[in-house]
């Protein structure tokens, strides 16, 4: 496959956890702050913003499951809770990103021939919103996919549990995948580095993906513009 042009578009996926943590306050000025750097790196590239729902989609579903709900449903539940973080962003950014962000990736691609970014939550029950990046990032022949986390890369532990824990600066695809796929059950609501729909996608489509902490905003745009950056690259060769 030839080189993706530098003005290839670039798709970030942002971490509920990152946009609400339950302080009101903290969260208000992060999409402020989050928001006006994608207005300048949206300026630059086409730029493409999946929001996933962290803590809150959790706790609905985890409300749901108790209820009996089905796993349909429960992802259906989830998947609402992407689109109001994704519609909060989108208002915060205001236009030219679209007011009412795309249901579907067709949608998604459309709108990103008319404005830049555009923002948008979960599409259908099995996708997770690594998923959804990673289906866009395919159809736009994107340069790479930005994993937006509360962690700064993957790590052989949970670095918030395990000090010692460490970062890999580079992964090729299968080790990536061996992680993913061992530990995922694809049971809504589960939480991992990213997940087997986003990898296996990326995989075949040879798109590198960057693992970045998503409270750095200079390194988070050294991620996009591909430039050196602290965190974890996965790609075809780990290089």
């Amino acid at each position: 496959m030839s080189p993706r042009p530098a003005s290839a578009p670039v798709v970030l996926s942002i971490g509920g956890s990152l946009l609400r943590s339950g302080e009101l306050a903290r969260d208000r000025e992060y999409f402020r702050r989050f928001a006006a750097l994608l207005g300048r790196l949206g300026r630059a590239r086409p730029l493409v913003v999946t929001t996933g729902g962290g803590r809150t989609a959790r706790e609905y579903i985890e409300l749901g499951r108790g209820l009996g709900l089905t796993e349909i449903e429960l992802d259906e539940l989830g998947i609402e809770v992407t689109r109001l973080h994704a519609r909060l962003l989108a208002a915060r950014l205001g236009p030219p990103t679209p007011a009412h962000p795309p249901a579907s990736v067709r949608e998604a691609v459309a709108a990103l021939a008319h404005a830049s970014p555009v923002v948008l939550g979960g599409t259908e029950p099995g996708h997770t919103t690594d998923g959804v990046a990673a289906l866009l990032a395919a159809r736009l022949r994107a340069s790479a996919v930005v994993n937006v986390t509360d962690v700064d890369g993957i790590y052989d532990a949970d670095p918030r549990r395990h000090p010692r824990a460490r970062r890999f600066d580079r992964l090729t695809w299968e080790e990536l995948r061996v992680g993913v796929l061992g530990a995922a059950s694809g049971a809504a609501g589960q939480n991992f580095p990213f997940d087997r729909l986003g990898v296996d996608t990326l995989a075949r489509a040879k798109i590198p993906l960057r693992v970045v902490g998503g409270r750095d905003f200079a390194n988070l745009a050294r991620a996009v513009r591909g430039h050196r950056f602290v965190g974890t690259t996965v790609s075809e060769r780990g290089t």
